[in-house]
């Protein structure tokens, strides 16, 4: 079906244009911003001290992984299910508030793979300190992967809608590339 161009008539709204969604408001749109910054803040802190404290206990059992699979299949094989859970899980947790609050902090980056390579990032960022850095910690590719895919089930589960509902999609703009054919422009 091809589509009709408004008429001067017509007094309905323009549906010939691209779509955008209306943010919330500007007075429930900054408390919101506060609040989801304020809670990365403190999730940071949580973070670091779970994350960058040293483990002088645990120095002779400690060793970098860089194979994916490797410590999952360990802590599979070699521990009890309750501490396979609590390692697997705990990972995967670590990454949740990433996919819910990044969307609300950072506009530009709410999409599901700016959200997954900002957490990726990030979570590779704190690897490398634990293995440089800190007694009793070692650098592990599974981890990575686990809190990333904890920050996938963050912005599947919540992130994604409340990114949208914060901050207005950006319209698309319709331009010409070289050989004169329409797209889209964000």
């Amino acid at each position: 079906m091809a589509r009709e161009a408004a008429s001067p008539r017509t007094t309905g709204p323009d549906t010939t244009g691209p779509r955008t969604e209306a943010p919330l408001p500007l007075p429930l749109r900054l408390p919101a911003m506060l609040f989801a910054f304020a809670f990365m803040v403190g999730f940071a802190v949580v973070l670091a001290r779970l994350t960058l404290e040293p483990s002088p206990a645990s120095e002779a059992l400690v060793h970098s992984n860089l194979r994916p699979g490797d410590s999952l299949r360990a802590y599979v094989e070699r521990s009890t299910v309750r501490d396979a859970v609590k390692q697997i899980g705990g990972n995967v947790l670590l990454g949740v508030p990433f996919g819910i609050l990044v969307p609300v902090v950072a506009p530009r980056a709410r999409g599901l793979l700016s959200v997954l390579l900002l957490t990726a990032s990030v979570m590779l960022l704190v690897e490398f300190a634990q293995g440089a850095l800190v007694t009793g910690r070692a650098f592990d590719i599974d981890d990575v992967i686990l809190n990333t895919s904890g920050a996938l089930l963050g912005w599947l589960l919540l992130g994604g809608r409340v990114g949208r509902a914060v901050h207005a999609r950006r319209p698309r703009r319709a331009v010409r590339n070289k050989q004169g054919q329409r797209g889209f422009q964000v």
